[in-house]
């Protein structure tokens, strides 16, 4: 009988986590349940539309072409913050959104590709291998509103690129949301052999990827055309030739509002705090009216980019000081974090 009880408590071991707690149990799977999957499954089917408008019509000047775009950039935004399993599986983050680009890569590896005289380059699984610099939303961008890359190579060449990150971007949304369907089941399951081995990591996990969503807003997508006064750096800007900077920057709060929502949802008192300062920080935006974030080149434009900065850096302050403690987590290390 106490071999019988050694080894079912054994088995016990193996399957139940080593830390198990209910309440996080609870938070975990409704923070997938009502947050991951809606996003993810809004991404895929933005992605979708977009590669189904390419496919009718690659002009650069098409509306449903750039409505498409548009909306596929807002729903990668909202849930780009969640920088970790299925996403960052097989660098589909990186494959999808490639950004910032410090070197200019991406307009070189766009010239390579137009100028290098070989359309099956542009086949779906050739097209896998092409610099990660020429695949996604970033470099479609380019495609659509640049000047110099409108002119490269010939109209066909341009076509078959438009088309071929539109169904790169389709493939990698749908990866992202098959994969989800089952590693869902990890963060709200954790056991001792798998991904995580209690309910706290797997908090933490979702915990960190708001923190890590809110620092790249504020350091990168801010940080970047701020530059320095001595030496703003407008054309930095995230996707200034769109003109859709601001609208970068609402779309991130999005996502990250939702994310914190749920995960402030068992503490009141946080939650009425965190409301007060997205809206806030919303209504910065709102009252900003400076879509490329040309503004930072001067004073009083600057100083507008700073207030919204400053309001989403007192979101992530309250997080740090009152929602990790609350959970019984802390933020750990992240990729934006460097050496």
């Amino acid at each position: 009988m106490v071999r019988f009880v050694a080894c079912a408590f054994a088995f016990v071991m193996t399957v139940v986590p080593v830390w198990a707690d209910p309440a996080l149990a609870r938070l975990n799977e409704r923070v997938v349940t009502n947050h991951v999957m809606p996003l993810v499954e809004e991404f895929e089917s933005a992605a979708s539309g977009l590669e189904q408008a390419a496919t009718a019509n690659c002009a650069p000047d098409s509306p449903e072409l750039i409505a498409a775009f548009y909306k596929t950039f807002d729903a990668w935004t909202r849930m780009s913050h969640l920088r970790f399993g299925p996403t960052e599986a097989e660098d589909r983050a990186f494959a999808i959104a490639f950004w910032p680009d410090g070197r200019g890569k991406t307009h070189k590896a766009l010239g390579a590709l137009l100028t290098g005289g070989d359309l099956a380059v542009f086949e779906p699984e050739a097209f896998r291998n092409a610099s990660i610099a020429a695949r996604g939303l970033y470099a479609l961008e380019f495609l659509l509103y640049d000047a110099q890359v409108r002119q490269m190579g010939t109209e066909a060449a341009r076509c078959r690129l438009v088309r071929a990150i539109a169904t790169d971007t389709a493939q990698n949304a749908g990866g992202i949301a098959r994969d989800w369907a089952e590693y869902g089941d990890l963060l709200v399951r954790p056991s001792a052999q798998g991904v995580y081995r209690s309910d706290a990591e797997a908090t933490q996990e979702l915990y960190k990827a708001l923190l890590t969503g809110l620092q790249f807003t504020a350091d990168t997508r801010l940080g970047r055309p701020l530059g320095t006064f001595e030496r703003p750096r407008p054309k930095r800007a995230e996707l200034h030739r769109s003109e859709r900077s601001l609208r970068q920057i609402e779309m991130s709060l999005q996502g990250t509002r939702l994310l914190a929502m749920e995960l402030a949802a068992e503490t009141p008192a946080i939650t009425a705090r965190l409301d007060a300062l997205y809206a806030a920080a919303f209504g910065v935006v709102a009252e900003l009216d400076d879509p490329a974030l040309a503004g930072v080149a001067d004073v009083q434009g600057r100083l507008r980019v700073e207030i919204l900065q400053i309001a989403i850096n007192e979101i992530r302050e309250i997080l740090a000081m009152e929602l990790g403690p609350a959970l019984g987590v802390a933020a750990g290390f992240n990729a934006l974090d460097g050496d």
